[in-house]
């Protein structure tokens, strides 16, 4: 927690004594803070209040265990010490705990040990690994490697050394490199490191957006939040034709920035890197993320700028859905407001419905076509800004009337419409009644298919992937005498492909 993502810990201590004394301690100061985040909540409202509670239960519920060796006379040796085992030892025996920790999902989140799971035991969720016992050589080695592992949104793994471990680190990273490795290419970054990694890639984001003409330096400095927020649109259209050169220089400044926390951060750092990625943000109103995590993320990001947030609108930005779109109503938009966000921002949401209109129905590719010949267009100098956008809203009103051609065509849905296209397209010459027969087969094909063929996990075994290929033959001999053999097989293929591909949305509403 505290670091923009959620995962599970180690805690490696010198001995079994003080590992269940570090459990001890910690359960203490464990509840210790979740009583003080209980006592924020009737100072809290609104989405605060939602993370505050959502913190709160998350923490309530995290697991924590002892998992360390057994041995002769454990328990009264443990008493000489202070400690007691016996309850310890209890959930080892009755639980699988090493398939609990493997199970990112599972509430058992914080594990103390002494030497068991330091070797040949692969955690991808564990992100942190507290060291209290001093290592070396190959077991430092694949102690650090457990935090290290790829997984979901983890941005890096944490080394938190209590001992001074840092020097054998180096020296085992050393010895287990590939020969000639640059020590600057190792894995392992110190956190002062890490520090120096930010500003420079802050300093390279601030860098191109300068060539772009865009100072985010001058942004940043400025005090009036009125203006601040007026200088940051200007540059969110002044960027938007390069979002994906800035979002690429922008990631790397929020991966680094995650992997920096919980630690403090300088002011200046930490608003530069808020602006930028409130910059990022406002380029991709379409992507908005809801979740947990994500808003979580951003609040830690944002703590350290308090009195310098520029609001945002709640969704992010504007959304647009093309069947619900009043054009006039977009085309002042588009006149009073940035013309180049406005328009990136329309592109946006043409590029979904694109997406969306050819996964359905592959025959649809040809939209995509004229769509990047538009786009060409403006980019080689041949339209202005004003005549693109005139020739998206004509498209888009193209691409909602398609939508609906289904209905037009006196068929049941897009997955009819879809089959009659390959079975027509590109080049079947055919008469009202011949399209009228190649209708029918198209509507007696989905049916038998699913009704009869498309039975759960059909692809899977040969059997019943040739019984779907015989029942797509056998319907198809229903079409008309146009069809010549070599084209009635070429049909036959392509509505095998199509089926295949579609596995799992045919028949879905």
């Amino acid at each position: 927690m505290g670091r923009g993502h959620l995962g599970q810990a180690i805690v490696v201590a010198i001995d079994k004594a003080t590992a269940v004394k570090l459990y001890n301690k910690v359960q203490v100061h464990w509840q210790n803070k979740i009583n003080e985040l209980k006592t924020k909540i009737p100072n809290t409202f609104g989405d605060d209040l939602k993370l505050l509670s959502e913190t709160i239960e998350y923490m309530e519920e995290t697991d924590m265990a002892v998992v360390v060796s057994s041995g002769q006379n454990e328990i009264d040796d443990l008493r000489k010490k202070g400690v007691e085992i016996k309850p310890h030892r209890k959930r080892m025996i009755k639980e699988e705990l090493d398939v609990k920790f493997k199970d990112a999902d599972d509430p058992f989140r914080i594990v103390f040990v002494c030497a068991m799971w330091m070797t040949g035991f692969d955690v991808p969720s564990c992100s942190t690994i507290y060291l209290d016992k001093p290592m070396k050589n190959h077991t430092l080695m694949q102690t650090i490697a457990r935090a290290n592992r790829v997984f979901k949104d983890k941005p890096n793994g944490l080394i938190v050394d209590y001992v001074g471990i840092f020097r054998n680190l180096e020296k085992a990273l050393s010895v287990y490199a590939d020969p000639g490795t640059d020590q600057g290419d190792l894995p392992i970054k110190d956190k002062d490191e890490l520090k120096s990694l930010l500003k420079t890639a802050i300093d390279e984001t601030v860098e191109f957006a300068q060539l772009k003409g865009v100072d985010l330096v001058a942004i940043s400095d400025t005090k009036d939040v009125f203006e601040r927020t007026s200088m940051k649109e200007n540059a969110v259209d002044g960027l938007i034709e390069y979002k994906k050169e800035f979002r690429r220089l922008a990631d790397r400044v929020n991966t680094i920035y995650k992997a920096y926390l919980p630690d403090p951060i300088e002011p200046e750092t930490g608003k530069m890197a808020y602006l930028i990625r409130k910059i990022v943000k406002q380029m991709q109103p379409d992507e908005v993320d809801i979740s947990y995590v994500t808003k979580k993320v951003d609040q830690l990001l944002d703590e350290c700028v308090e009195g310098y947030q520029i609001r945002e609108p709640e969704d992010g930005g504007y959304i647009y859905d093309l069947s619900q779109v009043d054009f006039d109503a977009l085309k002042q938009r588009f006149e009073k407001g940035r013309k180049r966000i406005e328009l990136d921002r329309f592109k946006s949401l043409i590029e979904q419905k694109l997406d969306a209109l050819i996964e359905r129905n592959k025959t649809r590719m040809d939209y995509r076509k004229r769509y990047q010949e538009m786009i060409q267009e403006y980019l080689s100098g041949s339209v202005n800004l004003d005549k693109l956008f005139q020739n998206l809203i004509e498209f888009s009103q193209e691409l909602d009337h398609e939508e609906k051609r289904y209905i037009r065509e006196e068929l049941g849905d897009e997955e009819e419409l879809a089959v009659f296209d390959l079975l027509t397209k590109p080049d079947m010459k055919l008469n009202q009644k011949e399209i009228k027969q190649v209708k029918a087969v198209s509507r007696k094909l989905l049916e038998t298919l699913k009704t009869e063929k498309l039975v759960l996990d059909w692809k899977k075994k040969q059997q019943t992937r040739a019984g779907v290929k015989v029942a797509i033959e056998e319907v198809l001999d229903g079409l008309p005498g146009t069809y010549s053999k070599d084209v009635y097989d070429g049909k036959c293929a392509a509505i095998y492909d199509y089926v295949y591909d579609m596995d799992g949305t045919i028949g879905r509403d």
